[in-house]
């Protein structure tokens, strides 16, 4: 597969554009490029399709700041970029170029513009749609995201009316064909266009909403919807490794399509608390752990908490006060590869008691005063 050219190359404009001058490039490719004033031209109706992608991203600041940071890898549903991105499983070949046309031409009405090619609107059947995706967040705790860990979760959730089969109709009956469409859920419209010419654009149809059927005597649990609203328990499957802010994609489980349509996807972001010993960056762990003044100086076993449990750790006599300490492969698993994992870096600081009982004290002057130190005053 041929690699995606940049987006910035494609409408030839630096990095550093604004909105208008990024508007202005594409309106000049648009008109360059478009299909009904290249008839025929696969090439020109490839670059036409490249621009309209490019515009898509880079006049959406959100896809936009996503793009500049992470390339293409931004809307890959299969990479960490796209994850972290938000915008994992953009779906470019199914864009609506309605609003970009509505934004450049003046065009309206929610149309959705035929230019004789696929990816574009038209067809000779009832519109299919995608189901829309169902967003929403868990949150779990420190150390379920080091491991991993499955969590239920309950949400509102449209689903099909079991009653009618989702066609809406009242049982015993069933819809019937769209006149005004004759059952193809949208019809054609002819406007002239000071650009292009005379331009066909396909609309929605009014009367059935796309579905191309009509619904006469409605469904009385769904009132005519062919969809119900419910509750709804998933297992949400979180694996090792997972960072705050991180969304999980469950394919099909979202709501459902119209017209035979598949379902939406349901979006899982994942809330992590903070733990109160550890710290994290990345697949790192970081903690610190006071050590008296005497184990400083003379060395010997402590105890360091760690993810996996309490570990022993043999201090070095004369270890001075901020010393870090590397506990490898205590860290966080890396979230593609759960048997590698990061490393845990622990301070020693010296402990310094808030109080000390008189037997405590003297044995204190004693050392200070082998150390050459006068605190008889004190």
């Amino acid at each position: 597969m041929a690699e995606k050219r940049d987006y910035y190359e494609i409408l030839g404009v630096d990095k550093n554009a604004d909105d208008a001058a990024i508007k202005k490039a594409y309106r000049a490719l648009a008109k360059k490029y478009h299909p009904d004033a290249n008839p025929g031209d696969k090439d020109a109706e490839a670059k036409f399709k490249e621009a309209g992608e490019a515009y898509a991203v880079l006049s959406d600041p959100d896809k936009r700041a996503a793009y500049d940071k992470y390339g293409h890898a931004a809307f890959d549903a299969n990479s960490a970029a796209g994850q972290a991105s938000g915008f994992g499983g953009f779906d470019f070949g199914g864009m609506d170029f309605s609003d970009i046309f509505s934004d450049l031409f003046g065009f309206g009405g929610g149309r959705s513009y035929s230019y004789g090619f696929g990816g574009f609107g038209g067809g000779n059947a009832s519109s299919v749609r995608r189901g829309a995706d169902v967003s929403t967040s868990v949150r779990i705790g420190f150390k379920d995201a080091i491991f991993g860990c499955k969590k239920e979760i309950k949400i509102a959730y449209k689903d099909t009316c079991s009653t009618c089969g989702g066609n809406g109709a009242k049982p015993g009956t069933t819809p019937v064909s769209c006149e005004r469409c004759k059952g193809r859920g949208k019809i054609t419209m002819t406007q002239n266009n000071p650009f292009f010419g005379q331009m066909q654009s396909v609309v929605t149809c009014p009367d059935c909403n796309g579905s191309g059927k009509i619904v006469k005597e409605k469904c009385p649990d769904c009132r005519g919807t062919g969809y119900i609203q419910t509750t709804k328990r998933f297992e949400v499957n979180i694996p090792a490794g997972i960072e705050s802010g991180q969304i999980i994609r469950m394919g099909s489980a979202g709501e459902p399509g119209m017209n035979g349509g598949p379902r939406g996807d349901l979006m899982v972001q994942v809330l992590v608390s903070e733990d109160p010993i550890f710290k994290r960056q990345g697949n790192t762990i970081f903690s610190t752990v006071a050590v008296s003044y005497p184990k400083m100086v003379l060395g010997g076993p402590i105890h360091i908490a760690t993810v996996d449990g309490t570990v022993e750790y043999n201090i070095k006599p004369g270890t001075p006060t901020d010393t870090k300490v590397r506990l490898k492969g205590k860290g966080v698993p890396y979230l593609n590869n759960k048997n590698l994992r990061g490393d845990h870096y622990v301070t020693l600081m010296v402990k310094i008691p808030s109080s000390l009982s008189g037997r405590e004290k003297e044995a204190l002057k004693e050392y200070a005063k082998a150390c050459g130190e006068d605190l008889s005053k004190a």
